[in-house]
């Protein structure tokens, strides 16, 4: 039999996972963007479209849009210096920092624990679990897969720090403060990460072994020896401060960027009981989806009429199972590290707080999360169970089985992620009352020119959720294109009824109004919309046209102007400057 050094042991583990990750998300280097959120994000996003310059490096400080995460949009902006709109190059650098986070996620746990095999089969169900295509395949879910992967370089650099603090090394001051640069960074890209301070001292508990609760898990390691540093509760928590501080920092920022967006829900639109309930069955539904995942949809509607009656067993359930960890804690503190992981790591996103358009629950969401019930699952095996070769064959048959069972439902998985129809009709398939995914089907019918379809799923969006004003808007833009104005303009009217606050839907209507030879209002439209988005080069280039018809040449000429500046390349605007500039 050949026998390996420990060295090539993790070299040989590192590139199966790469390689098996790598395979089965390969097909979607040749998908399409969708249009949920990667339009606003990428596609259409003009921001991006000079790449990696200090003026888009300025922009990407200075944006929320939903989130502040300035590392995030520099990230996206050098993937547009370097591949532009190549839809298929933007998703392979998702695949490239899932990869990377399989890796690090490896390597974190084998160094903490000196388990390869167990840390293997965590690093590989991360991988290949099926909840964990939508952060991947979705060109939007970049924000996911980068904040993860400054999060586990946070947690390999604390670990680093833990080892020289314990033997007594000068070298600790550096890991430490580079743990707080690279926490700064995953916070940055996503603020998910505002609960890993949390998540370091479950690892301090279990596997590192810094308090008298748990053994290291890493008996050869100095943190076992008796002359390591002793560390109370008190001073673990001091040590976490500036983590903490900036935690509190990015939460702060997330609230001020959601506000700039919009107002977050108030309780008495969505009262805190059915978030409570909601937050409660979300926590439950992700372990089921878990261990069954079937009917998985990139949006879950959420139901404003839950049953009170199930989300106290879901109470109930979570309960037992942290009262069960918790008894376990002496025998086996990897359940407190594992469940505890789980819970803190998903309160950032489990709906207590509601800004703009929130799902009752989201795969992406569990990308991290899930690292816990992973860790539990895999360190729950005894040791001595393996010491004999037939269980150690069986036990390795087993994880192979489920690997490849992973494996073979997100292939299935990330075949729904090829374009907006594919991705939004199989939704429809597998939830009830979704609106989200009729509205956005939708637009993808009528995009693709299937109009009555389109016009179909607009109204039947609206008769789930009335007053959805997208939707008002979309079966707007589709009762235009077969030529019916006047409904058209009654639908952009209704949209701006209920999100007056609304550029698309004011620049419609202006172009609606344009064609019924109502150019007054339609100029009055058209300045509005550039006065909530004045960016906005297609209502600058309408409105010079506009004011062009009423004889204001220069108006029209300063919009031309302004077209061009935030478009360089509007053919159409720099013809028709052009001309007014030869004729005057």
């Amino acid at each position: 039999m050949i026998e390996f050094s420990r060295r090539q042991q993790g070299l040989l583990l590192c590139s199966c996972l790469a390689l098996a990750t790598a395979i089965v998300y390969w097909p979607v280097h040749r998908f399409e963007f969708t249009n949920y959120d990667d339009n606003l994000y990428v596609a259409d996003n003009p921001h991006l479209r000079d790449g990696l310059t200090l003026r888009g490096l300025r922009w990407a400080l200075a944006t929320p849009l939903d989130l502040w995460m300035p590392v995030t949009w520099s990230v996206r902006l050098l993937e547009y210096q370097l591949f532009g709109s190549n839809a298929g190059a933007h998703h392979l650098v998702n695949v490239l920092f899932h990869v990377a986070n399989t890796l690090l996620l490896f390597g974190v746990l084998q160094r903490m624990t000196g388990a390869p095999w167990r840390s293997a089969l965590v690093a590989g169900l991360f991988a290949l679990h099926p909840l964990h295509v939508e952060a991947v395949a979705w060109v939007t879910g970049l924000k996911d897969v980068l904040s993860t992967c400054f999060g586990l370089l946070t947690i390999w650099v604390y670990a680093r720090y833990v080892e020289e603090f314990t033997v007594r090394r000068s070298r600790w001051k550096v890991f430490y403060g580079l743990s707080l640069l690279l926490y700064a960074l995953a916070l940055m890209s996503k603020p998910m990460m505002v609960t890993l301070p949390l998540v370091m001292l479950l690892l301090d508990y279990w596997p590192l072994g810094r308090t008298d609760w748990a053994k290291p898990a890493l008996a050869r390691s100095g943190l076992a020896t008796t002359e390591r540093v002793k560390v109370t509760p008190a001073q673990l928590l001091k040590e976490k401060i500036p983590h903490f501080a900036l935690a509190a920092g990015a939460c702060m920022t997330t609230l001020w960027a959601q506000r700039a967006e919009g107002p977050l829900v108030s309780l008495e639109k969505l009262p805190l009981s059915i978030r409570i309930a909601n937050a409660l069955l979300s926590y439950v539904g992700y372990l089921v989806k878990t261990g069954w995942p079937k009917g998985l949809a990139v949006y879950y509607p959420l139901d404003a009429n839950l049953s009170s009656a199930a989300a106290s067993a879901a109470g109930a359930v979570l309960l037992g199972l942290t009262a069960a960890v918790i008894w376990r804690a002496r025998r086996a503190p990897w359940l407190v590290t594992g469940w505890f992981w789980y819970l803190g790591m998903l309160v950032p996103v489990i709906g207590l707080v509601q800004a703009g358009v929130v799902p009752a629950m989201a795969d992406r969401y569990s990308y991290v999360p899930l690292v816990g019930p992973f860790v539990m699952l895999c360190w729950s095996v005894p040791g001595r169970a393996l010491e004999r070769r037939v269980a150690r064959v069986t036990a390795g048959c087993v994880s192979l089985a489920a690997l490849v069972t992973c494996a073979t439902l997100t292939r299935t998985q990330i075949g729904y992620w090829r374009d907006t129809e594919t991705l939004f009709r199989h939704a429809l398939s597998v939830t009830k009352n979704n609106w989200l995914a009729h509205n956005n089907l939708g637009i993808a019918l009528g995009q693709a020119g299937k109009l009555d379809e389109a016009i179909e799923h607009c109204e039947q969006a609206l008769r789930i959720r009335p007053g959805f004003p997208e939707a008002h808007y979309n079966l707007g833009m589709a009762l235009g294109r077969i030529g019916r104005v006047d409904e058209a303009i009654g639908q952009y009217e209704q949209a701006l009824r209920f999100k007056p606050d609304f550029p698309e839907a004011h620049y419609s209507l202006g172009n609606a109004l344009f064609t019924t030879g109502n150019i007054p209002e339609a100029i009055a439209h058209y300045q509005q919309a550039l006065r909530i988005r004045p960016d906005f080069a297609e209502a600058h280039y309408n409105l010079g046209v506009a004011l062009e018809q009423i004889g204001q040449v220069q108006e029209a000429i300063d919009h031309y102007e302004q077209a061009l500046r935030i478009r360089p390349g509007m053919t159409v605007a720099r013809e028709r400057l052009s001309r007014l500039q030869t004729t005057r």
